[in-house]
């Protein structure tokens, strides 16, 4: 099986908008309470699982192919490949599954699997759907399909696939994307208990993910501007329902507080300056603050929940985006301009 590795594609897509620093730390780390399987007793469980399935020759010569020449230090990546291979000389599901994470995703609904999705009692087959679900979600969070991944990677633990080091980087990938900070910050602490002998890619990219996250508060222009990817995330997947809307609901609510926060504070400076003509012969930079004193009266401005989203009347957006190009950094007003100029291009 050819698997395309887009690694380099997750860590492009990650949205770091704060400056990120490598921390690798001095301290301790936690006693790993995870290990990873033997190479050879890996090929041992596929061979028994082989053996159940009654193969023709033909089958038992192709699997000894495939394991032909296991290194003695197999990394998962490769451990996992060689058994969902092996799973698909007598499993047609498992082929089929290995046929479609070989390729680029089609447009369209993605491929169901209802059978990854029960728990089978027996312990053959499980070692046949843990892994396959691995496979799957592993391909899925390639193509930014966070929530179907999420699904199938939900319950499972490292002891039961061959590669978890992949299980608990794609399931950080995941919630870091999806803005789950806490349970993010617990996988990639988890995944770096063994950081000596961890791929090079995961360890990279877990600490950048760990940086980010850490610096990452809640309500604020850098969060909100993280749910407004998600939201363009999903709509170029064709995704507008509930949980879009709902996110979409809850970005305008943030905007709205932020809005509503940035004017109190002008109101407060306003009100708390030096005395003096409030008209001065040289009128100040939008980057310097001023004394004076004001009448502390403020235009209350819409965000667009009545009026829909996405909607807000020219003027009224123009206000809101000069209120936050005046707190924060120019690409911030970038950023929500470009984002309700899509919007916009979407309801045409």
């Amino acid at each position: 099986m050819v698997y395309i590795q887009r690694n380099v594609k997750i860590a492009l897509a990650v949205p770091f908008i704060t400056a990120l620093v490598i921390v690798t730390g001095n301290a301790k780390a936690a006693e790993p309470d995870w290990d990873r399987p033997d190479p050879s007793s890996i090929r041992t469980l596929s061979e028994k699982w082989l053996a159940g399935k009654n193969p023709s020759d033909a089958v038992k010569r192709k699997v000894e192919s495939i394991w032909t020449d296991l290194p003695k230090a197999a990394d998962g990546t490769e451990l996992l490949t060689r058994v969902a291979m092996t799973f698909a000389t007598q499993d047609r599901r498992a082929a089929a599954l290995v046929e479609i994470c070989s390729r680029p995703r089609d447009r369209g609904p993605v491929p169901a699997q209802t059978w990854l999705s029960k728990d089978p009692p027996d312990t053959a087959d499980r070692f046949v759907t843990v892994n396959m679900r691995l496979l799957y979600a592993r391909w899925l969070t390639s193509w930014s399909m966070y929530d179907e991944a999420s699904e199938y990677l939900s319950g499972l633990a490292p002891e039961d696939v061959v590669d978890p080091d992949s299980l608990l980087f794609f399931q950080a990938v995941i919630q870091h994307r999806l803005l789950k900070k806490d349970e993010a910050l617990a996988t990639i602490e988890r995944l770096l208990q063994r950081s000596d002998d961890c791929p090079l890619r995961y360890r990279s990219l877990a600490r950048l993910m760990q940086a980010d996250l850490k610096g990452l508060e809640d309500e604020t222009l850098d969060h909100i501007a993280r749910r407004m990817d998600d939201v363009r995330r999903r709509l170029d997947l064709g995704r507008p329902g509930e949980k879009t809307r709902k996110i979409e609901d809850g970005i305008i609510e943030s905007l709205d507080k932020l809005i509503k926060k940035l004017e109190q504070q002008q109101q407060q400076q306003a009100q708390s300056g030096g005395g003096g003509s409030t008209q001065p012969s040289n009128p100040a930079g939008d980057s310097q603050v001023m004394g004076g004193r004001g009448p502390g009266r403020v235009v209350k401005r819409s965000v667009g929940a009545k009026s829909g989203w996405g909607n807000l009347p020219a003027k009224d957006r123009e206000e809101a985006l000069q209120q936050v190009n005046r707190q924060f950094p120019a690409h911030y007003r970038e950023v929500i301009e470009q984002y309700f100029r899509r919007l916009a291009d979407k309801e045409e």
